[in-house]
């Protein structure tokens, strides 16, 4: 649990970005109490990339499906004051399935976490991997955080408004365009 968002790349021009990992404490209980100097950047999943079903074989029928995941909640804490960088942490909410065809106890799941100026250019994207442990269990829920992002400013005028933090899958292209025809399986769907 917890990752480190390390990236180097442009922003505003030829500023680069530098990320340093927290020693695992969580920054919002770390930070003083004084006002932001604005806004936290926007956070949520990407619609298209928010869910991931996995079959067995090439038929999408419910009694393939090995495993299954979605994002059910993102949350964004950040803090900046004057002219000092962005710091955020990414709380992201999971919920598992294993199907029918899942044999494994385990099974990763692969996210990305991107930074963008806000409707416009990617500024940087990671990728982190998250554990279900279904113990016998077919529908777990779990927690991941991404606990360091930095996002340099060039100056006080630049608030977090001007960013945006994006999650979703890694998703392979059927398995994208699956869920952009608007295919889902209820956990329950072969049960009645």
């Amino acid at each position: 649990m917890g990752a480190c968002f390390r990236f180097g790349t442009l922003i505003a021009g030829a500023m680069s970005l530098v990320v340093a990992c927290s020693s695992g404490s969580n920054i919002v209980a770390t930070l003083d109490d004084s006002r932001n100097a604005g806004p936290c950047p926007t956070a949520g999943a990407l619609y298209d990339t928010s869910r991931i079903i996995e079959f067995a074989g090439d038929a999408e029928r419910y009694t393939e499906i090995t495993y299954t995941g979605e994002i059910s909640g993102v949350r964004l804490f950040c803090r900046y004051v004057g002219d000092e960088p962005i710091v955020a942490e990414v709380e992201v909410d999971f919920a598992f399935g294993k199907g029918p065809k899942g044999e494994d106890r385990y099974h990763d799941y692969s996210y990305f976490v991107t930074v963008m100026r806000r409707n416009a250019r990617v500024l940087n994207q990671e990728t982190f991997t998250v554990r279900a442990d279904f113990r016998d269990q077919e529908v777990v829920a779990a927690q991941d955080l991404v606990d360091r992002i930095e996002i340099p400013r060039v100056d006080d005028t630049i608030s977090g408004a001007n960013f945006e933090i994006l999650v979703g899958f890694e998703l392979t292209d059927k398995q994208l365009q699956f869920n952009r025809d608007g295919k889902r399986f209820r956990l329950d769907a072969g049960s009645r």
